[in-house]
């Protein structure tokens, strides 16, 4: 039987996995995507004024309470509809499959202050544990549109 043995100096090995750490660390940092993402993916909201807040925070100005608050079931089944949505969300660092089968808060508020806008806007936000889970601003305009919560530029 032959048998071979190595000698590990164990002070090498810690410099090699530090290399790697802080290789993977500034990948991480340079890769890592928008910081808006990041801060909009961690968000709690305990009550209507954290809502408020959290929806200030993108520059919009909507009403005190929200016009419409209910309970809505996310679909355990993706659809093409459902897909577009969810790649909304995915742009602002939520993913509601993640959310599958779950019935989750939503609360839509009415945006005073959406740039050029002729009919009514809306903010709603999916709130899951006190937790934004996502949401969007929709246009009601007949060539409006749907998008992240992110404040248009002004035209």
């Amino acid at each position: 039987m032959l048998v071979m043995t190595a000698r590990v100096d164990k002070k090498k090995i810690a410099i090699i996995l530090a290399v790697i750490v802080v290789a993977v660390v500034g990948l991480v940092m340079l890769l890592g995507g928008d910081e808006d993402v990041a801060a909009t993916a961690a968000t709690t909201v305990a009550n209507n004024d954290d809502r408020v807040k959290f929806l200030n925070s993108f520059g919009w100005e909507v009403t005190n309470s929200p016009v419409e608050s209910s309970q809505v079931r996310i679909p355990e089944k993706s659809s093409e509809i459902f897909d577009r949505y969810n790649a909304l969300q995915k742009s602002q660092g939520y993913d509601l499959s993640a959310f599958a089968g779950q019935t989750v808060m939503r609360y839509v508020y009415k945006v005073n202050n959406y740039p050029g806008a002729t009919e009514p806007v809306y903010a709603t936000v999916l709130i899951s544990k006190n937790q934004v889970i996502g949401g969007d601003i929709t246009d009601t305009a007949a060539k409006g549109a749907i998008r992240g919560f992110k404040m248009p530029a002004a035209e």
